[in-house]
């Protein structure tokens, strides 16, 4: 097999870092592009890491010049005081024209389930207007569509297991009916890692092998980690607050509008095949010991670039 460049936006968090260790395993030489450069590097000497220079683009085309493919997870979850879904967007636009101005080949972009540009919810639409940008780029393109993501280090399922731990009662939104088709993040690097050998362009549903409501999820949780908690339905906007003044105590979001608003309008939900394998209740089975016992801060992550991962 030739051994090529290949290039992973944030190799030292989530589901880059996954990436970036299947690419090492299968040998290639891996470079990271990140606003994390100063981060413990989790793979010591094996991957480089370069700023995103954003602010520079043709330091930015340099980092990525001999690269083959190039992998992006860059996003954000929320709007912030110091990053915003607009931040986001030219930024990843940014990082697309430089990569094709650097001779990469191939782009392997993260997306989300339903996309649209017509979204009043900033996340798709943000990722809508993302989509386009690299299919109108003439670079060769395999987008993934993920909606909930699970593994180690994760955010959302090990905070719902912590809430569950802690605190006496869950709480659904309305009735809980809406769904959810979490993938493992291993499984999601694995597709990722496959469509980056490829040139046909594809945009692919992302999902895991088991579709939850979010009732039945709190409940599979609850289950698996031995504390069944009686769960509430409650309106949106109480949610929100409540959400809203828990992050407050742990200094950080748990929950926005729109998150909700995503979830109550099934924009987390595709009927397509699954295209991972590992289901979500095997890999928290195998996992309950460690599943929810601290808390996984999003903002601390986002603030804090020096400190590695840990949950």
């Amino acid at each position: 097999m030739k051994k090529e460049l290949h290039a992973v936006t944030g190799a030292f968090g989530y589901s880059g870092k996954s990436i970036a260790r299947k690419l090492l395993n299968e040998g290639h030489d891996v470079i990271t592009i990140t606003n994390s450069w100063q981060r413990k590097n989790p793979f010591r000497d094996r991957i480089k890491a370069y700023p995103f220079h954003f602010d520079e683009p043709e330091k930015l085309t340099e980092s990525l010049r001999g690269v083959s493919v190039l992998y992006n997870t860059y996003w954000v979850r929320f709007n912030h005081k110091n990053f915003t879904f607009a931040e986001a967007v030219r930024n990843t636009e940014t990082l697309f024209k430089a990569a094709k101005e650097a001779g990469v080949q191939r782009i392997v972009h993260v997306s989300i389930t339903n996309p649209s540009s017509d979204s009043p919810l900033e996340y798709f639409s943000g990722k809508a207007r993302l989509e386009q940008t690299l299919m109108n780029s003439g670079l060769s393109y395999a987008m993934l569509r993920p909606g909930v993501l699970f593994g180690k280090e994760d955010i959302l399922i090990n905070n719902i297991a912590w809430v569950v731990r802690h605190i006496p009662f869950s709480m659904v939104f309305g009735n809980g009916d809406y769904k959810l088709q979490p993938i493992y993040v291993d499984d999601l690097a694995e597709l990722a890692v496959q469509q980056g050998k490829k040139t046909e362009n594809a945009v692919i549903n992302a999902i895991g092998p088991e579709t939850f409501t979010y009732r039945e999820l709190l409940e599979s949780v609850a289950e698996i980690i031995g504390k069944r908690r009686p769960i509430l339905s409650v309106p949106p906007a109480i949610g929100h607050w409540t959400g809203w003044v828990a992050g407050k105590f742990l200094n950080d979001v748990l929950i926005t509008r729109d998150e909700i608003e995503g979830l109550m309008t099934n924009l987390l939900y595709v009927d397509t095949p699954p295209t991972g394998t590992t289901k979500l209740t095997d890999w928290a089975r195998e996992n309950t010991e460690s599943l929810g016992w601290k808390y996984s801060n999003e903002l601390t992550r986002r603030l804090d670039r020096e400190v590695g991962y840990s949950v």
